[in-house]
């Protein structure tokens, strides 16, 4: 991947949708909702401090996150959709 992010910015790939509910339903392509949750593809450096140094990132690149639903920035790149957010604005990482 040809992306960069700056600062504590982080790219993140999505993972799929569900297809179908947890009673067997198929959902149609409309009905379905942006998943939340990615897996974290690259890191910025961290955070610009006052002091000149830079923070320490929470996340590292692999790790699968879930992510506020309406945050972040989709672009596409070489046919790939991905989304860049600030680390802030990860909620968790899924541990397993």
């Amino acid at each position: 991947m040809k992306l960069k992010p700056l600062d504590d910015r982080i790219v993140i790939k999505q993972l799929e949708a569900q297809e179908k509910t947890a009673g067997g339903i198929i959902l149609p392509e409309a009905a379905k909702e942006k998943p939340m949750i990615g897996k974290v593809v690259a890191i910025g450096p961290g955070k610009l401090l006052e002091t000149g140094k830079r923070s320490k990132m929470n996340v590292k690149k692999n790790d699968e996150v879930i992510y506020a639903k309406y945050m972040g920035s989709d672009v596409e790149i070489e046919g790939e959709t991905y989304v860049i957010l600030r680390e802030s604005d990860v909620l968790g990482v899924v541990e397993k």
